[in-house]
């Protein structure tokens, strides 16, 4: 039987309401997982010769620690997994797990690929190395839901863990909420949802009617520019490419737990002021993750990113903004 997402004003009132005043403790009871709070999808850094700098991997990963952020997810596309050869990410997967022991950060690896086959490869890799969950974007070669869901169902042949359904960047079909349902009804470990797809908030809000079971978790994306939003209609979290500015979302997540709906949204505020010069300054985030001692370099595969004095006056006055909540 279909299921309808449409909703109408006063059921979305009424459940931002009563999201609103349900304390965070009851709902992380009723899901019993750690799969909550800012997830952070780390950025591949490079040496000045172009090469994949493990080191200063590890240094993020000990840099989103200190920051105190709930976990760590990699590699994806705000990782540029697409221009990473087989070879690098099983090398990154390794070193991620070595640099991620001793702390109390989950670890999730993408272990997507274009077709089952790729992706089982990666999985069989990633299993033997025990994170705390997997993530796979749905393969690019899918040509239906059936194609989708048998991807998922040799996934969750290979493991018991965790596994992160991403509704976007895989082929164009949608990942309706009757098959995300269905999927994780007949596979449990497919019960966490990266939602991205169309009318985002719609659709979590469409989910939340299965949770605790069985879905498990439902988190958002896109920068963490709607997270306030998410927060407050009680989604688990934000899984994204944030490292550079890891403190602040971990501080968003610390001050949405206390209740301090003010700090919040003053917090949430600062960190937009400085998201919105994605658009204006290419190569921004790489900037700040030099500027801040995680990398060495500005390196990416996506293009060559040179900044004018203007351009970092222009970064320095808007990250300077973020004192106020920086830990780290």
């Amino acid at each position: 039987m279909p299921i309808d997402i449409n909703i109408s004003r006063r059921q979305l009132l009424g459940t931002m309401a009563g999201a609103a005043i349900m304390p965070v403790s009851q709902w992380a009871s009723a899901q019993d997982n750690p799969m909550r709070g800012a997830l952070m999808i780390l950025t591949t850094p490079y040496t000045a010769s172009g090469e994949v700098d493990y080191e200063d991997l590890a240094r993020e990963v000990a840099f989103c620690h200190s920051c105190g952020v709930q976990g760590l997810v990699w590699p994806q596309n705000s990782s540029e997994q697409r221009y990473l050869s087989k070879e690098e990410r099983i090398k990154g997967f390794e070193v991620l797990v070595e640099a991620r022991k001793n702390t109390d950060m989950v670890l999730v690896l993408g272990v997507q690929a274009e077709d089952t086959a790729g992706m089982l490869e990666y999985a069989a890799i990633a299993e033997d190395l025990a994170p705390d969950g997997m993530i796979a974007i749905p393969p690019t070669t899918a040509s239906s839901l059936t194609d989708i869901r048998d991807y998922y169902a040799a996934l969750c042949e290979v493991t018991s863990r965790p596994i992160f359904v991403q509704t976007s960047g895989g082929p164009d079909i949608e990942l309706t909420i009757e098959f995300l349902v269905d999927l994780a009804t007949e596979f449990p470990q497919c019960g966490y949802i990266k939602e991205e797809y169309g009318r985002v908030h719609e659709r979590m809000l469409a989910l939340q009617a299965y949770q605790p079971d069985p879905i498990r978790s439902i988190f958002g994306a896109t920068l963490g520019r709607g997270w306030l939003y998410e927060m407050r209609i009680g989604t688990d979290g934000v899984m994204t490419g944030g490292a550079m500015y890891a403190d602040v979302y971990a501080r968003m997540w610390e001050l949405y737990e206390a209740g301090d709906e003010e700090s919040l949204r003053d917090c949430y505020s600062r960190l937009l002021l400085i998201q919105n010069l994605d658009n204006l300054i290419p190569g921004v985030r790489l900037y700040v993750m030099k500027m801040r001692g995680i990398f060495k370099t500005t390196k990416s595969r996506r293009g060559e990113y040179s900044f004018s004095p203007q351009q970092i006056a222009e970064i320095e006055y808007r990250y300077e903004a973020l004192r106020p909540y920086l830990k780290a």
